[in-house]
């Protein structure tokens, strides 16, 4: 399976600029013949929480109808990453993943919101995890700070999951816990993990991309990347079994003393 992981260098509270940069990757990629394209977290308006009401994404519709006619158009798999959207309940950190087909086969709203960026004050945390089908593997998906919290990543995997997929903006101060996290998270998991960093600046941060794909073994199949652009691995899903089979942690697991 051909994963392409898309860095880019988000316009700060300009979703149309930005729904223009995320439809050219995905031609980009399309021409490589990807199966499944990744994109970071909160791509239509980057960290622009204060200007939600007016920016974000209202019920996603119009990211749900470019993912949808663009996956079917390039027979391509969309990763959306995430977006900011406004649902009935208030504002979410929302991923929706499009197959082949121009199906939307998950939306997931961010659990875990981060509070050095002020997302609980702005946003709503997702209550559902987030488990979905492509060309016939089970996957997961969660965002960012999400990735702290290694049960919540477990559950993904305990349900089925063998590629976690992974959308962030993190800072680059703090991109060595970023790199050492996705390692280890896939080697407890025994799962592929494919993670999409963002590039540039906002007005409180910036971010170095360093997005990774990490196998089941642990081995950096991508990783230390600092420019925008699109980064191309193949994945050989049979790995997971392999390593599941090696070291059998899953049948060793004792859920009764935790």
């Amino acid at each position: 399976m051909k994963m392409a992981i898309v860095q880019m260098d988000i316009a700060f509270g300009e979703p149309e600029k930005n729904f223009l940069q995320v439809e050219s990757f995905i031609s980009q990629a399309a021409e490589q013949d990807a199966d499944v394209i990744v994109f970071p977290e909160m791509w239509n308006t980057g960290y622009a929480l204060k200007g939600l009401e007016t920016l974000a994404d209202k019920n996603g519709e119009q990211t749900k109808n470019m993912l949808s006619r663009l996956a079917k158009q390039h027979d391509m798999h969309i990763v959306g990453g995430s977006v900011a959207t406004k649902k009935t309940q208030g504002f979410f950190n929302t991923m929706y993943v499009a197959n082949r087909n121009g199906d939307i086969v998950a939306e997931y709203d961010k659990a875990h919101l981060f509070p050095l960026m002020d997302e609980p004050v702005y946003m709503q945390p997702g209550q559902e995890k987030n488990i979905f089908e492509l060309d016939h593997v089970k996957c997961g998906s969660v965002i960012c700070f999400d990735l702290r919290f290694p049960e919540w990543i477990r559950v993904h995997v305990l349900d089925g999951a063998k590629i976690m997929f992974i959308p962030a903006e993190w800072p680059k101060q703090r991109i060595d816990h970023w790199e050492i996290l996705l390692q280890a998270r896939a080697i407890e998991n025994q799962c592929f993990v494919v993670a999409a960093n963002r590039v540039g600046c906002d007005p409180d941060n910036e971010y170095n991309g360093h997005s990774m794909i990490i196998s089941p073994w642990g081995e950096v199949y991508l990783s230390g990347e600092e420019g925008e652009g699109i980064f191309y691995a193949d994945i050989p899903l049979d790995e997971v079994d392999r390593v599941r089979n090696t070291i059998p942690i899953f049948h060793a697991r004792r859920p009764e003393l935790y």
